[in-house]
């Protein structure tokens, strides 16, 4: 295992409307809609960055330079916004980026300038770009007139708070006044429920993350000796939980009626109902080693 340490600009792009899509057309179809809108994202970024990894339906891509960086999240948001309404449901993307020190792992970026690009990306709107004045101040003078300068928003994890920026990137952007708040919009009530032997949690509202593994101060605490002591943990990211594997022997993923598939030092997003093994598979654990998720709402 090898890390480097450099510089780098951080971006994610989140589309949004996909959950509607999901309800409105079934996974198969809107999974095809939904990586028709990846692909363009991808193509938007591959002469400039480096698509460092996909979960579900956000990118995470890095580059050398937050020129790079911008020029790419205007062109991801070009694209996708040619795209035509599916079914009656419109997909637009979310953008975050930041440059700043991050350290390179196994070809993923972690460190708090992907925690920064992260969080703009989850305060970023429908169709909107955010990025942080440090990184603005980067780009050349002449695409400063482009910039409009928002709230400080928290971080978590981060000390200070950000002074956020909003890249204006389509006609009529400057004639706009939308506020932006820093407490953001909230997304629908989307609530998940685990349930591991005697123990249940459901998250959302005043707890959008739960800890699992043998410490006993986890979330939800189990004893298989196959499990990582912090084996991992899911977390609310806008409208979506996301599953996150921190583990040795990497965590088991099964969603109802489909294969059973094994992420290591990987995401993945939670849909519908379906199990989780601590460094198993679901046959291999003994009676209530798996934990059951269900989203409500």
């Amino acid at each position: 295992m090898s890390s480097e340490s450099q510089n780098a600009c951080i971006l994610f792009a989140d589309i949004s409307g996909s959950s509607r899509l999901y309800e409105k057309l079934g996974d198969a179809e809107a999974m095809h809609a939904v990586d028709r809108c990846l692909k363009r994202m991808e193509r938007a970024v591959a002469a400039r960055g480096r698509v460092v990894k996909t979960v579900g339906d956000e990118l995470m891509v890095t580059f050398d330079s937050a020129e790079a960086a911008i020029q790419a999240a205007i062109e991801i948001q070009q694209r996708v916004d040619a795209l035509p309404p599916v079914s009656g449901v419109t997909l637009a993307v979310r953008i975050g980026c930041h440059h700043g020190p991050v350290v390179e792992e196994n070809d993923d970026m972690f460190g708090d300038t992907v925690n920064v690009a992260a969080r703009l990306a989850d305060l970023a709107n429908a169709r909107q770009i955010l990025t942080s004045a440090p990184t603005a101040a980067l780009l050349p003078s002449e695409w400063q007139e482009r910039t409009r300068s928002l709230d400080a928003a928290t971080v978590p994890g981060h000390e200070d708070s950000i002074d956020v920026v909003e890249i204006l990137w389509h006609r009529g952007d400057e004639d706009l006044t939308i506020k932006f708040s820093s407490q953001a919009v909230a997304p629908r009530d989307i609530r998940l429920r685990l349930r591991y032997r005697n123990q249940e949690i459901t998250l959302g509202g005043e707890q959008p993350a739960a800890t699992f593994g043998r410490d006993p101060h986890s979330d939800i605490v189990t004893q298989d000796s196959r499990a990582s002591r912090n084996h991992g943990r899911i977390e609310r990211r806008r409208d979506k939980y996301v599953l996150i594997d921190q583990s040795t022997n990497g965590t088991y993923l099964k969603f109802l009626g489909e294969p059973e598939h094994q992420l290591r030092r990987e995401e993945a997003v939670l849909r519908g109902r379906g199990y989780i093994s601590f460094g198993h598979t679901s046959d291999e654990g003994g009676p209530g080693d798996v934990l059951e998720f269900e989203l409500l709402g």
